[in-house]
């Protein structure tokens, strides 16, 4: 935008710019820099050693208010070495000596945590050296992925810059049809949008759609956000944050909404009437088309789990989709269950969708991030099909660059697991 159209609008605010604004207590604007007051920082256990390097290096002697800091062993959940068992010890300490809150092994996903926990607020500025914090923003609230630097300077101070964003209006119309997943709508985004179509902006979504997708739903699509280079990604608030808030919620919530005049870098457009189901194709979580256009390709092994695909209703989309195409893995095929968090854990055992999994010979992992990133849990062998729910299929990214990864929703996975192939979920019962 220019210096004219903004002036004209210079009491016009977006989401991002009002958040920003109360957290630099004045009024900010795409393009400034904001010095701002965070209300949550999280680490994990990949991230976390350097930032504590920092720490030292800047001083640091205590926390800003260790309520407010969280270290989540996700990545690294068991440690597959001496090494990264090292980086559980360090950061156990430094949370002992500090008083932080510590998320051990079995706990589950930074951001994840942080929403069941009820501290994602709308209203409120999260960072986190992951970069795809930008799930919490599902809450009406600016999260943001930083470097471990920024990460440090914030334990010590309470404060983080950040550059304001320019933001894209991304505007969710028509009707959601049977077997149209969160997934499908984020790859789609992610396909039209680029992947740096949205560097260093923030996606703000808005449309008569967004009430046909649950809070937890809205987090995938805004962890696909980062797949376009997105700052933060934002959701207003609405029956459905309410909902997911209720029994939660631990502060004050301060919803926040964009003003009617609010001025969009660029505004983007999705039906879901047209939408079906999608597939990301190796090696780029852009490289998107219709799933008929990759429907037969042999699969070999499938991960149900991470932040995109490792949650309750998740699981039960699979499990069904599974049933509804034969009820068994189909031969050579490899199923890996891996749970977002403790509670997810907790409740697909309690209502009997983990011992299906089990009996149906899946490997269940410990929770956490899994195979995703190729540092803990199973990784695929050498001219493996991957389908995974996950957000990224880059050359290597499950630690075996001789694997080929696609990317898909649950009830995709679930459907492909039993056939051995590529199968859309819309089909009722498909043939081996």
């Amino acid at each position: 935008m220019d210096i004219a159209e903004r002036a004209g609008n210079v009491s016009a605010r977006t989401i991002s710019e009002k958040i920003l604004s109360a957290k630099a207590g004045r009024e900010v604007h795409a393009g400034e820099i904001a010095i701002c007051t965070v209300d949550r920082v999280l680490g994990t256990d990949a991230s976390g050693p350097m930032a504590i390097d920092y720490f030292e290096k800047m001083g640091g002697e205590r926390l800003f208010d260790p309520s407010r800091v969280l270290f989540a062993f996700d990545h690294y959940a068991p440690p597959a070495s001496a090494k990264t068992a090292a980086f559980h010890d360090r950061l156990r300490a430094f949370a002992t000596r500090h008083g932080a809150e510590l998320c051990d092994v079995g706990e589950g996903i930074s951001f994840q945590l942080l929403a069941e926990r009820g501290g994602a607020l709308p209203g409120s500025l999260v960072i986190g050296a992951d970069s795809h914090t930008a799930t919490a923003g599902a809450l009406n609230l600016f999260a943001t992925g930083v470097g471990s630097s920024d990460l440090a300077a914030a334990m010590i101070t309470g404060q983080v810059w950040i550059r304001v964003p320019e933001s894209i209006k991304i505007t969710l119309t028509g009707t959601r049809t049977a077997f149209l997943s969160p997934k499908d709508v984020g790859l789609a985004l992610v396909n039209a949008i680029g992947p740096a179509g949205a560097n260093y902006k923030a996606l703000e979504f808005h449309g008569s759609a967004l009430g046909a997708f649950t809070l937890e739903e809205r987090m995938v699509i805004c962890n696909l956000g980062a797949e376009m280079d997105a700052k933060a990604s934002i959701f207003p608030s609405d029956n459905a944050t309410n909902a997911y808030l209720t029994g939660r919620k631990v502060g004050l919530a301060s919803p926040v909404t964009a003003d009617i005049h609010a001025v969009y870098a660029r505004e983007v457009t999705l039906d879901l009437s047209r939408l079906s189901p999608r597939v990301a194709l190796p090696h780029a979580p852009d490289n998107v088309v219709p799933i008929e256009q990759a429907a037969g390709t042999p699969v070999h092994m499938v991960f149900l789990g991470t932040c995109t695909g490792g949650r309750v209703r998740d699981f039960h989309e699979a499990l069904a989709a599974l049933d509804r195409a034969g009820g068994q893995l189909a031969p050579g095929v490899q199923l890996v269950v891996t749970p977002a968090s403790r509670e997810v854990a907790d409740a697909i055992r309690d209502d009997g969708t983990l011992a299906r999994f089990e009996a149906l010979g899946a490997t269940v992992t410990t929770v956490g991030c899994g195979a995703c990133c190729g540092t803990s849990g199973v990784i695929p062998g050498d001219g493996m099909n991957v389908l995974s729910t996950a957000n990224r299929n880059f050359k290597a990214r499950m630690g075996n660059a001789n694997a080929s990864i696609y990317l898909a929703s649950p009830a995709a996975c679930g459907a492909s697991a039993a056939t051995g192939k590529i199968t859309d979920p819309r089909a009722e019962r498909a043939a081996r």
